[in-house]
């Protein structure tokens, strides 16, 4: 049976946890695929995959991908995940990488068969800690599993992945920031970030929670 793909910016941890479900036998719902990133990554190892965003030119790109991958069982279609109805795909397993929401969660779970797993890698509110603002799509541990029980899921894993970056100087903080600036400016926390450097700040924290639920 081949095996998951890892692919750049995809926690191996969470592989681990998507490798334990009997993928081949699986009709997989990834829900805000963005490029396809995660959705061609399990590709090789499901029975068939479907990508799901609203970003057209994202989804040209992962189509792209995927054939010059020579994969035939993944389609990617326009969609607002959080808005649309999942039931009609079928999943058997329902995937989301970064974009986590309580309404993909309620979605996920209507659709889903009992006994079926929802797996999803949400920003954690310590991500990006420094700028001193939690972002707006930021899980917390509990507030994640009250919304997946709420949801009629029963957790099975909910992991924090971290990693800090350290710097020796401040020059080297915002050379570390390089790509956020823009969107940092737009709601503060790029001035924040700078304050903390010249406060003596030195770490910059990226932040996940690994999440896998069973629909009871």
């Amino acid at each position: 049976m081949p095996s998951l793909i890892q692919a750049a910016g995809v926690s191996p941890r969470f592989l681990d946890l998507l490798a334990r479900e009997p993928l081949g036998e699986l009709r997989v719902l990834d829900v805000g695929c963005g490029s396809g990133r995660l959705t061609l990554a399990m590709a090789p190892a499901v029975r068939s995959v479907v990508g799901l965003d609203r970003d057209t030119a994202a989804l040209e790109e992962a189509r792209r991908h995927a054939a010059a991958a020579g994969l035939a069982n993944v389609e990617f279609h326009e969609a607002d995940v959080e808005s649309a109805s999942y039931e009609g795909w079928r999943p058997e397993l329902v995937t989301a990488h970064l974009c986590a929401s309580d309404a993909i969660v309620e979605r996920a779970a209507a659709a889903l068969p009992r006994g079926r797993a929802l797996a999803m890698v949400a920003f954690h509110v310590d991500q990006w800690k420094e700028t001193g603002r939690v972002s707006r799509f930021a899980y917390g541990e509990s507030r994640m599993r009250s919304a997946l029980e709420h949801a009629g899921f029963a957790v099975e894993a909910l992991e924090v992945e971290q990693h800090v970056k350290r710097f020796g100087s401040v020059e080297e903080g915002l050379a570390a920031a390089v790509g956020l600036e823009d969107r940092w400016r737009t709601d503060g926390r790029w001035f924040r970030y700078i304050a903390f450097l010249e406060g003596g700040g030195r770490t910059l924290t990226r932040s996940h929670l690994l999440i896998k639920a069973r629909r009871t």
